[in-house]
Parts: C-alpha cells; structure tokens; sequence
C-alpha cells in the first residue's frame, strides 16, 4: 500500500492526484517524511496540508513524551515545515515551527532557508539571530550556506562579511559548501577580487567551486580571467558540468575567442552535453559574437528543442552581423510556425531595422506589440521609436515616446538621436534639458546626439560646453567619436584652421573618424592645403580607405588642379582601393527597391529612366543648373 502511494504521488498532471484513503495507519515516520518531501517538490499544498491533518489526528502529535520516539517525530515536523515553504505559505510553516514540542538545528535552517527563499530578509536573519542566541542550538554549515546564498546583490555586501566572520570564528572555513556559498556571494555583491582570494585560499575545491569562480569573472566581464580559470581547472583534470561549459562559453563571447571556442565546443560534444538547450544557446552566442554566422545557424538547426532565448539569440546575431534581411525572414518563419513569440524576440527583430528595411513590417511589428501588450516593455517601446526614426516616420517614434509610462536613459538616447537624424538641432537641446529635469543621467550615446546636433546648427559655443561638461560634470569620459563630431562642427562651419588645432591638442592619438570628418570640410570649402594634411594621415592609418582618395580628388577637381587629382587617383588604383558603390532606395508596396549609379539590372529599367529624364527636363525649365566643381571625370575606381 505504501509503495502504491508513493508510485501515485510521482508527479504526473494527466493523473488526478491520491487521496488520504489510500494512506494507512502503518506509514512510520520516513514514509511520513517522504511523502511530505514529494508534496514540498511538486507544490501539492493541498495533499501536504491532508498528511498534515492526518499527522495531528494521530499519535504521532503526542508522543514526544517518548524519549525513543522524539527523534523521529522530529523528522516528521521538519518535514512539515520544509514542505510548506517549499508551496509558498511560510504562515503555515511558521506555526508548525512555533507549535513544535521540541526543535533541532535542521529545524531552524528549515524555517530560516523557507524565509530566505520567499524573499523575507528581515525574518530569515531575525530567525538567524534568535538562533545564535539561543544556548541550545548551534548553526552548521547548512545554516550559514542558507544565509549566504540568500545574499544576492551590493545592498547585502555587509551580511556576507559578518557571515564570513562567523566561518572563520567557528572553524567552518575548511568546509567546502561554506566556501563555495562565499565565493558566490562576492561575486553577485561585486566584490570580484575579495572573492577571488576566498576561492585561492581554499584547501579544497570541487566542480561547483570551479564554475563559481568562472562564472563569476565571465559576469563581471572579465573574460581573461575566466577563460584562464577554465583551462586551469582543466589542468587539473576537473570535470566540468554544462554550467561550467556555459560560462567559459560567455567568456570567448567577450574576448571573440574564436579558437578557444571551438576548443570548448569540441569537449561539450566530448562530454555529452551538446543536447543541453542552455549549452546551444551559449554556443549560438559565441559563434555569432565571433562573426561565425554559419555555424551559429548549424546549431540553431540542429537543435531539437528550440526555445525562446535560442531564437532571440540567433536573431540578434543576424543583426549584429549585418543580416538584417536574414533576420527578418527568421523571425517571419518563426511567426509562421506559431511559435510563441515574446517581448524579448520582438526586441531583437526591431532592432535589425534600418533605412532599408520595410516600414510596412515594422507597422506590422507595432500592431503585434499592440497585440501581446508588450508596450510597456521598455526594450520594445525603445526599439518602436529607433524603427520609426530610422525609417523616416518621426512623428510615429515621438508618439511612441511620449506613450511610454517610464522612459529610462535609452528612451531619452533614442529620441534624442532620432530628434538629431531628422536635423532637428533646437529640438535635441531641448529635449536634453527636459532629461536632465527628469532626473535622467545623460550618457556618451547622449552626448554624441547633442554634439551631431551642434555640429548641424552651427552652435560651436554650445557644443564646446558640451564636451567641457561631459567629464567634469557627468564624469562621462570623451571617445574618439565625441572628438570626431567636434572635428566636423568646427569644419563644417568652416573654421578649418581651429579644427586642425583642436586635433593637435587631443589627449589622445587622433583616429580614424577625426581625420575623416576634417578632410570632409576641407572637400566642401575646398582647402586643399588642410585636406593633403588630413588625407596623408589618414592613409596611414586605413591604408584602405577609399574616402582618403576620393574626397582629396573632389578637392583637387574643385580648383581644376587636373595632374594632382590624376595622381591621387593613380595612387589609390596602385594600392588597390576600390571606391564603395553608392545606393539609393525607395520601398513601393511593401517591398524596398535598390539602385546604384547607372543600374540597369531592375525589371522596370526603362520606365525609371523614361521618368528621371521627363524630371531633368522639368529641373532644366525650372532653372536648375548642376554643379559640377566635384565631378571626376574618368574616374573609374568601382
């Protein structure tokens, strides 16, 4: 009978669960606490709470007077309060323990582990106290375990070091479980270095210290470290469990240590473990991360169970490798395939779109948001206002924005740089204004809008403030980009010689972008003295940048010095650069059409130009005369 009711409590939702008929007057106390150990497990308050009746309706409730039969009663009671935790009622677990004849250590981790667990700190470390005073119990190991496990974030720093005071006050330091509980505690409060200390100075570790320790530096984003501990840990021929493989994987993700893993890869398939759904998502991420699209995509093929974080993995690494159109066609076969479709995939797929992608389905996006109430997300609703700004409807991301019931610092980023993409200067300083009354930190994201957007009105005075507040107000440190826009505000409005003088005094080697934006002024006023000394130092930096050649070549053309423009271009054919194509687009019923100069390869070719020539006439009529100062003639560096 007793074996019958314990094969029927197995948890199984298609069968109706026992009832108390089937329990007999026979169960001894380890059929008793069994059976409550399975309700506990499974979340059957209502049978656990049955047991519990049937406990008081018998003996068993009042024999403690029985000094042979205390022990096991014990048992029975601590099973009861486990159980009633483990369902989510401490009040019921709280009156057993307080109504408890007798109690034990087990007892009193019981009751503090369930408070803990349910997020009641005050009473789980009240519990803890009452049992520190008390001359009749002593904490163990599994107490201190408990607490510390419980300790999950900065606001809890100074518990876990009263609580490692206690280890080392009461002789727990050698234990392991103890040691792995604080390794893991610095680690979540923040304090990688304190918890690497506690980790070197251990006696003893196991493969649960090991990923602690792992797992801990790949979290606080050093990778190194991370990678270094995993391949320590295999030197010492330790056995590593799917967690392990799992964080030395989020380590190769941070560095793009591609050799490494595929190394990793190779003793997952080794292990057994490449069935592991949490494994695959990892891998996915490591390869996309590492620019390997193709094998993140044999993964996510492969894989026998897909879920939604493998699915929002793969479409972010699309994107973020430049397979917008693949990413989108994933996410449509994933809407095909009624798969359940949630904030954080709707998230993904926003963020893949650009000036070239259908505002038809980014509407199409915005109806499902609508749809699943995923509006209140913020990473949707930030991703509905870059979707509108970058497909040209800024009234749409404006009505997303003001919408929102909480804006957080890339909401406000958002808007700002949609505000600064549409050339709306006076608006982006205003809406920064209104940020900062909100209580809003800005950002460096925030400050290259704002110093894009000086760059666009002219207001060099306003934008030299900027910059000035960025360190010693906001203690935001300025990046080559931020240098790069102040470059081309100055440039643009047409101080060239200040602009050269800014980059001289940089605090750091001027990059890429910086001479880019001078030599782009330099074309526009054509200052071919300027624009040679921005060219020649950024060929030596991007030997292969066709800008370098171009832009200096539209200089030259601009004054007519023909020989010096045929002898940057010669330059550029000898060293192999290859000028970028230029595109337009244009999207017609749902569908986005591309074109380069002189394209012929579109099915309608002959119509287009029929339409382009009846326009030219009409700009002719009308008084329009081309310029032509920056047309290189024979110049064929496609």
């Amino acid at each position: 009978m007793k074996a019958i009711w314990v094969r029927r409590l197995n948890p199984n939702p298609t069968k109706t669960l026992p009832t108390l008929k089937y329990i007999s007057s026979t169960l001894n106390h380890v059929d008793l606490s069994t059976l409550l150990s399975i309700c506990g497990r499974e979340g059957h308050f209502f049978l656990g709470s049955s047991l519990h009746a049937f406990i008081l309706k018998n003996p068993i409730s009042s024999s403690f007077q029985n000094q042979t039969n205390q022990h096991d009663h014990l048992v029975v009671w601590n099973s009861l309060i486990s159980m009633y935790s483990k369902c989510g009622d401490l009040s019921y677990a709280r009156k057993v323990f307080d109504e408890m004849p007798l109690k034990d250590t087990v007892s009193w981790n019981s009751m503090i582990s369930g408070s803990l667990s349910a997020g009641k700190f005050e009473a789980g470390f009240a519990l803890f106290r009452r049992m520190r005073c008390s001359e009749n119990f002593l904490f163990d190991r599994a107490t201190l375990t408990s607490v510390l496990s419980a300790c999950n974030g900065p606001q809890f720093l100074y518990v876990i070091m009263m609580m490692h005071s206690l280890v080392f006050i009461n002789g727990f330091e050698r234990e392991i479980s103890v040691g792995n509980a604080l390794v893991t505690g610095y680690f979540r409060c923040g304090c990688l270095g304190t918890a690497r200390r506690v980790f070197d100075e251990m006696p003893e570790r196991n493969i649960v210290t090991w990923t602690a320790v792992i797992s801990g530096h790949a979290q606080g984003q050093l990778f190194k470290e991370s990678l270094a501990l995993f391949f320590e840990m295999r030197h010492w021929m330790m056995d590593a469990n799917s967690l392990t493989y799992s964080s030395a994987l989020v380590a190769c993700s941070g560095l793009q240590a591609l050799r490494e893993g595929r190394l990793i890869h190779g003793l997952v398939l080794k292990s057994g473990f490449e069935s592991d759904s949490c494994l695959e998502s990892a891998l996915m991420d490591m390869y996309s991360k590492c620019s390997n699209v193709e094998d993140a995509c044999t993964i996510f093929k492969s894989s026998r169970e897909l879920d939604g974080v493998a699915m929002t993995i793969m479409l972010v690494g699309l994107a973020q490798n430049g397979l917008e159109e693949d990413a989108v066609e994933l996410f449509v076969l994933i809407m095909k395939a009624r798969f359940e479709i949630d904030a954080n995939m709707v998230s993904a797929v926003l963020g893949v779109f650009g000036v070239i992608t259908s505002l038809a389905l980014g509407k199409q996006l915005h109806s499902l948001v609508i749809k699943k109430r995923f509006g209140c997300n913020p990473f949707v609703a930030n991703g509905l206002i870059n979707m509108y700004s970058k497909c040209g409807e800024f009234r749409e991301s404006l009505k997303v924005f003001n919408q929102m019931a909480c804006r957080n610092s890339v909401s406000w980023n958002s808007m700002i740089a949609g505000f600064a993409r549409h050339g709306h200067g006076l608006e982006v300083l205003r809406l920064y204004e209104e940020m900062k009354l909100e209580g809003v930190e800005p950002t460096d994201v925030t400050f290259l809008s704002l110093l894009h957007a000086c760059s666009h009105v002219g207001s060099i005075e306003r934008g030299m403030q900027l910059l000035e507040s960025m360190s010693k107000v906001h203690g935001v440190r300025p990046r080559m980009e931020h240098y790069a826009c102040v470059v081309d505000m100055l440039a643009r409005a047409g101080y060239l010689e200040e602009a050269r003088g800014f980059i001289e005094r940089l605090p750091v080697e001027p990059g890429v972008s910086v001479w880019q934006a001078l030599l782009g002024a330099c074309s526009i006023y054509g200052n071919s003295e300027i624009g040679r000394y921005a060219s020649d130092r950024l060929i030596q930096l991007a030997p292969q940048c066709s800008a370098a050649y171009v832009l200096m070549a539209n200089i030259y053309s601009s004054e007519g010095r023909w020989a010096e423009r045929a002898r940057v271009i010669k330059k550029m054919k000898e060293n192999g650069v290859k000028k970028e194509t230029g595109m337009s687009w244009v999207e017609v019923e749902k569908r986005v059409h591309s074109f380069v100069v002189e394209d012929t390869s579109h099915p309608q070719i002959d119509l287009i130009y029929e339409v382009l020539d009846g326009l030219i006439a009409v700009m002719r009529d009308e008084g329009y005369v081309p310029d032509r100062r920056f047309v290189l003639y024979d110049l064929d560096v496609r």
